[in-house]
């Protein structure tokens, strides 16, 4: 058996964390851990993708406070994360050496993630394209991990955070350094991700780039449109089989959306990963951050929608997004409830938008509920061409096609005039509108809360579908009230 040096999680005073940190929880071993046990865990792990929301990307490592970071990981692990990714930058840490205050702050980092009950997921080479240094690249990367080779709370290695693999020199930059480390660990699975814009492409390239050199498993970065999770989780499988792919970054920033419509969007994937037996789906990223915290190096810092992906605000304050994945995480479920089914939420929890506003907006109002306190109201409505306004989700439940679906709303008129009715809107892989069905329509005038139904089989190259409540060339009202859809 090989032997590692197992560090108890004992702290500088000076770092005033000595008397912060719990005992080691119940879990840390002694046994060396086998690739085999390490990938079992990269399966199933509950990763939460972290960095400080006042210290971003380097700015984590010169500004490293464990109080902080400590803080953090509670809260994580109060959410039911089991994993935490950290990344690492030779520039910050020192290159072609890195320096001894780095090396100790990445391990108090591993000391304080293992007494919150959390191990460690490693990426190595961020924000540096120095391909044609390998034999450098090599020892830095040698000396950084040989520490944690045989230590059970890092359970693997990404070599290089979104690869380029149509890059010549990065291919075979990394065809070397895959073997290198392995020498060193060999026990320590290794992979790369690739862009969220090179998607399953990018990953099919990177896979017959490295045939002589595997990774163990492949880290798919999801961003593209939720209502079509499944499609674009399965296109990356297909990608690069038989091999493992876990996500490894997913989110949408509520800069750009609803607090509710984060949450669903990560509502959608969760489903869709559990559906294509993807075991690990790691959000971007724990915190939101505050004005300033990224480096003002970084392109990313000037894009006000990267300050937004975070499951908490920069106060610590929960967004909704948080109780959509810590219930997932605590309990394996995530419910149609996060939909806003019944409008009950606050706006902007609701996952809920308006589709050609310009011809009429729903709002949402206390004046006539069928249950609960709130409903949806149309009023004066026109049309766009042939194109009624609506109010639109995307259900979480993944589409596939051929399988059955229905959906279901309540609508009361009131004078109402013109078209009223809910449909079911598919698209394909790549965004195509393909078709829609639509329900019986309400009567028009004043009329009490009538069900309506849409029941249909998804087309044969459905990826995506919107529900969409319509009422157009409505000079009257229209309350919309308990939607379903399954």
């Amino acid at each position: 058996m090989r032997k590692f040096r197992f560090r108890a999680p004992v702290l500088a005073g000076a770092l005033l964390l000595s008397t912060a940190l719990q005992a080691p929880p119940a879990h840390a071993t002694t046994t060396a851990p086998t690739k085999a046990t390490r990938m079992a865990a990269v399966q199933t792990a509950n990763t939460i993708n972290y960095y400080p929301s006042n210290a971003g990307w380097t700015a984590m490592w010169t500004s490293f406070d464990p109080v902080r970071i400590d803080a953090d990981l509670t809260r994580a692990a109060t959410l039911g994360a089991t994993n935490v990714r950290i990344i690492v930058f030779p520039t910050t840490f020192g290159y072609p050496v890195p320096a001894a205050a780095y090396t100790a702050k990445l391990e108090q980092f591993i000391d304080i993630a293992e007494t919150r009950g959390l191990n460690v997921k490693l990426t190595l080479f961020d924000w540096w394209n120095g391909y044609t240094d390998v034999a450098n690249s090599i020892s830095w990367a040698q000396t950084l991990l040989t520490p944690y080779a045989d230590d059970p709370r890092v359970i693997a290695v990404e070599l290089k955070n979104e690869f380029p693999p149509s890059d010549t020199a990065a291919v075979n930059w990394v065809r070397q350094v895959i073997p290198a480390v392995r020498t060193t660990a060999p026990e320590m699975p290794l992979t790369l991700s690739v862009d969220g814009v090179s998607g399953a492409t990018g990953m099919g390239t990177l896979k017959s780039a490295l045939t002589t050199t595997p990774l163990d498993y492949y880290d798919f970065h999801f961003y593209g449109n939720s209502e079509r999770a499944l499609a674009e989780i399965r296109r990356a499988q297909t990608a690069v089989t038989p091999d493992l792919v876990v996500i490894g970054e997913t989110g949408v920033s509520s800069y750009n959306v609803s607090e509710g419509e984060q949450g669903a969007y990560l509502g959608r994937v969760l489903r869709a990963a559990t559906e294509a037996t993807v075991g690990s789906v790691a959000p971007w990223i724990l915190n939101d951050f505050a004005t300033g915290a990224i480096p003002p190096n970084s392109q990313v810092s000037t894009q006000p929608a990267q300050y937004k992906y975070g499951l908490y605000r920069t106060d610590a304050t929960a967004k909704f997004s948080a109780s959509v994945v810590g219930t997932k995480w605590t309990t394996g479920t995530t419910p149609n409830s996060i939909l806003n089914l019944s409008f009950e939420a606050a706006a902007n929890e609701s996952p809920w938008r308006n589709y050609l506003p310009q011809a009429g907006a729903a709002v949402i109002t206390t004046e006539s509920p069928r249950t609960g306190t709130k409903s949806a109201k149309f009023s004066g409505t026109t049309r766009v061409g042939s194109n009624l306004p609506s109010l639109l989700t995307s259900p979480i439940t993944p589409v596939q096609p051929g399988y059955l679906w229905r959906a279901e709303a309540y609508a009361r008129g009131v004078a109402a005039t013109g078209i009223t009715e809910i449909s079911l809107s598919w698209f394909d892989i790549n965004g195509t509108w393909l078709s829609q069905n639509t329900s019986n329509r309400l009567p028009t005038g004043n009329t009490s809360w009538t069900k309506l139904v849409v029941e249909t089989a998804a087309p044969a190259n459905a990826a995506g579908v919107q529900l969409h409540l319509k009422s157009g060339d409505n000079t009257g009202t229209v309350y919309y009230d308990d939607v379903a859809v399954s």
